[in-house]
């Protein structure tokens, strides 16, 4: 570590370092506990395996990387497809199938890792460039806008005030405050719909303070005694696509813990250890019905903020995540939260992830003159949302005796990488423009 303001965890002492754990837990805890109430996972099982997956991570970087890895706002659309189209099947229990699709997913980051080991960053993200990633981000924040307007208007203004909330800590916000608008959010709107009676505590109240946070009928594992193949096949082509946008982020986030720190994490321990950490830790997650897990900008904007870059702060906040999840209660609290605050905050972070795509594109300065990109563009767009908007909600074709059915996000994405390998042009190379390679950050 360099010399400009930082202080060794070290010589802190105990005491401070369990405060910059908590203060870490209090970053991300927003934005990760937002997922699972949004998709209707369970808020224990999210927090132990984003504890769980940040230890993980730790251990594949070498200890070195001082990162959080929290739930992944970017497969919301995904979640949201799954449980839609396993409602259209008469199928209750979903959650298994999307945790299969997103820990296939996960193990697209252990592929790629693979690749950039052997080939390089700039060879492999050549087949990955913005005018690809950028209008498929476009579309999985717009497929979800339309589910934040029917919570928001359960009551729209406790709704309103999440989103003021998280406009005026974001953008006036000091220090924490800005770090964590989501949570503000949150907090606020939850606070006064429970001063004005909009809030059922009956859960909390029947919750116990200890139970173990895993379900056996939430995991995986469960699909092994009978399984919708039409369904699993759906789950496959929804979630993994969604990697592409999420492996973007990764990358960013890399660049930016190490231009935070003044460590170049790029290359010490790698991008492919990194992302084999991501990958590894976001299918254990799905595997037991929690959330896929992604490096956190929170968590960043809090080793700025304190300019204390010892790793094993980030690890005392994961070990704090792991022993809340071991509350129901705690779990409860959170879950008791009203829809129109969700909806209120989700309003905001669908708009952000279409935006998220926009800027990814704007700065990485891609050229619309080119037919290349307009062609390839549109049809990405096109496709995914029309495909989604359809009647069908998605192409159906059979294999034999095997019914698949690929989401518009699959067809899509498919379509755009297929595209600029083929057509002539491409001229992006990954690593030249810094803004553009850590545009995509899917965090307000």
């Amino acid at each position: 570590m360099g010399e400009k303001g930082i202080r060794d965890a070290r010589q802190l002492g105990t005491p401070k370092m369990l405060v910059l754990g908590v203060q870490h837990m209090f970053a991300m805890f927003g934005a990760t506990v937002l997922v699972p109430i949004i998709t209707g996972l369970d808020v224990s099982v999210t927090l132990l395996f984003a504890g769980l997956g940040t230890l993980l991570f730790h251990f594949i970087t070498k200890l070195k990387v001082p990162a959080f890895l929290g739930s992944s706002f970017a497969f919301l659309g995904g979640y949201a497809a799954v449980r839609t189209h396993a409602a259209e099947m008469g199928v209750a229990n979903w959650i298994p199938y999307a945790g299969l699709g997103v820990a296939c997913a996960g193990l697209l980051y252990v592929v790629l890792s693979a690749f950039f080991k052997v080939y390089g960053a700039q060879r492999v993200m050549r087949f990955f460039p913005p005018i690809v990633t950028g209008p498929i981000i476009i579309c999985i924040g717009i497929t979800l806008a339309n589910s934040a307007i029917d919570n928001c208007q359960t009551n729209w203004w406790i709704a309103l005030l999440a989103i003021v909330t998280v406009i005026v800590c974001n953008i006036w916000g000091k220090g924490m405050i800005k770090i964590i608008p989501i949570l503000m959010g949150v907090l606020v709107s939850y606070g006064v719909a429970a001063l004005i009676g909009q809030v059922d505590f009956t859960p909390l109240h029947e919750a116990p303070w200890l139970g173990f946070p895993i379900k056996g009928s939430q995991t995986v594992f469960s699909l092994f005694s009978g399984a919708n193949t039409e369904l699993m096949t759906f789950a496959l082509t929804s979630m993994i696509p969604i990697a592409l946008a999420t492996i973007i982020e990764h990358i960013g986030d890399m660049c930016a813990i190490s231009s935070t720190v003044g460590e170049n994490f790029v290359s010490d321990p790698g991008l492919h250890r990194s992302l084999l950490g991501d990958g590894i830790a976001t299918s254990m997650a799905a595997l037991f019905g929690a959330p896929a897990n992604t490096t956190y900008g929170e968590n960043t904007g809090v080793l700025a903020l304190t300019q204390v870059y010892d790793p094993r702060v980030i690890r005392i906040a994961a070990g704090i995540a792991v022993i809340f999840a071991f509350s129901p209660k705690f779990a409860a609290l959170i879950s008791c939260m009203p829809t129109a605050a969700i909806g209120g905050v989700s309003l905001i972070l669908y708009g952000m992830i279409s935006a998220v795509g926009v800027r990814n594109v704007v700065e990485n300065q891609v050229d619309f003159t080119k037919s290349r990109n307009v062609i390839i563009a549109a049809l990405i767009m096109s496709l995914a949302l029309g495909i989604n908007f359809s009647k069908v909600g998605g192409i159906v074709f059979a294999v034999g005796s095997i019914t698949i059915k690929l989401s518009g996000l699959a067809v899509a994405a498919i379509v755009g990488i297929l595209l600029n390998a083929l057509l002539p042009g491409n001229d992006y190379e990954f690593g030249k423009n810094e803004l553009g390679d850590t545009s995509v950050n899917f965090k307000v």
